[in-house]
């Protein structure tokens, strides 16, 4: 059985962009409305799990310093080539955000993960959000948006679901998220709400905070 990254690797090598599930053109809507509110100004900034990079794209064209992290090779591949045909300066790197020992010079700004935490199971989470802590300056905001245990899709119940893409997520809980985050940030909002996806809505978990 492939792991998470050998499948991701796999889906990115063998399925159009267009197939993919999470490979959405336009940024979403919570992400749109934090940047266009100012309440995140252009800043240096890392999106976590950037996959082909189109919100990494985005948020550079918006002005902001942007490093696209994944750990697939090939995803890294496609963003960067994005990038150069449309002529954004824009900085992806090959990266394992679970791995204890992953390491970046660089403290960001600001740094956020659009459906990423969903593909984290719980035992590799703590080591997850402490690389983000890490590479994070003091106070930088901080915003996750993942699967709810609430949202009806594959299945509809239980904490693990089998997707179509053969890979599985785990959908959380409010609470699970937010004892992921309260011994390295403080916590501004914390909710459940409707998100748009590229075949249908999704319920997921909204966390924003600052890093303390």
């Amino acid at each position: 059985m492939m792991n998470l990254k050998d499948k991701m690797q796999s889906i990115y090598r063998n399925s159009p962009p267009d197939a993919i599930p999470w490979n959405i053109q336009s940024p979403p809507k919570l992400l749109v409305e934090l940047i266009e509110s100012n309440k995140i100004a252009p800043c240096s900034a890392v999106d976590l799990g950037c996959g082909t990079g189109n919100y990494a794209i985005w948020l550079a064209k918006k002005g902001f310093r942007v490093t696209g992290i994944d750990f697939s090779e090939k995803a890294i591949e496609l963003a960067s080539n994005k990038a150069a045909q449309e002529n954004v300066d824009c900085h992806f790197m090959t990266g394992d955000l679970i791995d204890r020992d992953f390491k970046i010079s660089t403290e960001f700004e600001f740094a956020y993960d659009w459906e990423l935490l969903h593909h984290i199971f719980p035992e590799n989470r703590n080591d997850y959000i402490q690389n983000v802590a890490n590479i994070l300056k003091k106070d930088a905001p901080y915003f996750s948006v993942g699967f709810s245990e609430k949202d009806p899709d594959f299945g509809g119940k239980g904490k693990y679901r089998k997707t179509p893409m053969e890979t599985t997520l785990y959908f959380s809980s409010e609470k699970e998220i937010e004892d992921l985050l309260i011994d390295h940030f403080e916590l501004e909002q914390l909710s459940t709400v409707e998100i748009a996806g590229k075949y249908g809505p999704h319920m997921a978990i909204v966390a924003f905070a600052y890093k303390k």
